[in-house]
């Protein structure tokens, strides 16, 4: 039949059209049945349903609420997820896998500051631990929360040295008078000279305040 037309009968498009909802092999199975074409194979019809855009109301998709045909079904022993090579290779229960990052675990971040995982749930992912900044929980942890509208400065530029005494809240908008914007280049200063630069920034940042209010 390769390269030629297969003709079918008004009766059995009639047929086909309204049976059009089964399963392929059944519908092969019955056209068969009723009309005893041996021409036609299984892959024809599917080929013909095709052409005529006959739709099966079939998605090919689980369905909200529908049942796994196998739910609760245990495998047979010695069969899939109970073979011994697969029992191998699964995990126990309360295992942990070898890279689990505990309490405590820290890690240094893109910008340079270290990051420690602490017991607190994560309000993004729901998960028991977090990763926080250190010199900043070790601050809080001390001295209670950073007052609203400050932030903590490294008082020696290393900002892996989380000592809380090497952190000093200041108010936010006095940063850019520090990252060498406003030629107060902090983190490369000398170390005598860094308080006087926190002192200037800060004057400066009262200055302009009073600026604005007198405006």
């Amino acid at each position: 039949m390769r390269g030629r037309a297969i003709i079918y009968s008004a009766a059995e498009m009639d047929w086909l059209e309204r049976h059009r909802t089964l399963s392929i092999q059944d519908c092969f199975r019955g056209f068969r049945e009723r009309f005893g074409r041996r021409d036609v194979s299984a892959v024809h019809l599917h080929a013909l349903r095709k052409r005529k855009g006959w739709k099966t109301g079939r998605t090919g998709r689980f369905e909200k609420g529908s049942v796994a045909h196998n739910k609760g079904v245990k495998c047979a022993p010695g069969r899939g997820g109970r073979h011994p090579n697969a029992r191998k290779t699964q995990f126990r229960k309360g295992n942990r896998p070898h890279n689990t990052k505990h309490a405590g675990h820290e890690r240094v971040s893109k910008d340079g500051y270290v990051e420690i995982s602490v017991e607190q749930r994560n309000p993004h992912t729901g998960f028991e631990r977090r990763y926080v900044l250190k010199h900043l929980w070790l601050w809080e942890k001390a001295n209670g929360p950073v007052p609203e509208g400050l932030c903590l400065k490294c008082l020696d530029g290393n900002r892996l040295n989380t000592d809380p005494t090497n952190w000093e809240p200041i108010p936010r908008a006095t940063l850019p008078y520090l990252n060498g914007r406003y030629g107060l280049a902090y983190d490369s200063a000398h170390p005598e000279v860094k308080p006087a630069l926190i002192a200037l920034a800060k004057v400066k940042h009262a200055a302009r305040r009073a600026g604005r209010a007198a405006d």
